[in-house]
């Protein structure tokens, strides 16, 4: 496993891009809260390896966009949605009903709706760059704290990713959650 800085990653971008789409590789970033984990948010094997790390069977995750053009393009976005959208990038997690089948199922397996990211933070700059979704969620086993820094990343979860881009410890807490499938609802965490 290899620890990337933001200017290796960088570097790599084209590498990495071509890695993500050819395989199935996952892998913890930076956000604008805390640590995620994650991976093409299109390919069901690499989801599964992040349900297996995290032991988290069910539950949806979430993805970061690669633009607002494909949360327009791929999410049934009412005027609710609308003013949140503007708010983008934030600490913000917006639930959408999905519009375009443009993830793999086993990302919200079950589900009609999906939330939606766009951190605040350089990271959503590299997504929107390599163009393809990317799960987003913490990183620690279910029902565990997440990881704030290297120190307290689960060695279990370590040795099942590929690359970790790391920037130091974070103080941050998760994106509030916004569902705007309907009336609009925070779900508090």
């Amino acid at each position: 496993m290899r620890v990337l800085s933001k200017e290796e990653l960088e570097s790599q971008k084209d590498v990495i891009r071509t890695d993500l789409k050819e395989n199935s590789p996952i892998f913890i970033y930076p956000t604008d809260t805390i640590y995620g984990i994650g991976c093409d948010a299109t390919n069901k094997e690499a989801v599964e390896k992040i349900r297996a790390a995290k032991q988290r069977k069910e539950n949806p995750f979430s993805v970061i966009a690669p633009s607002k053009e494909w949360i327009d393009e791929n999410f049934v976005v009412n005027d609710n949605a609308k003013n949140w959208i503007k708010r983008l990038p934030g600490p913000y997690t917006l639930v959408l009903k999905i519009k375009n089948r443009c993830i793999a199922e086993n990302v919200a397996p079950g589900l009609d709706t999906l939330g939606i990211r766009i951190p605040d933070h350089w990271f959503s700059n590299f997504v929107a760059e390599i163009d393809i979704p990317v799960v987003t969620t913490s990183v620690n086993k279910s029902g565990n704290d997440p990881m704030t820094s290297l120190d307290d990343l689960d060695a279990e979860i370590k040795s099942k990713v590929d690359f970790i881009v790391y920037e130091g410890e974070k103080k941050g807490k998760p994106s509030r959650i916004i569902d705007l499938t309907d009336e609009e609802k925070v779900i508090e965490r």
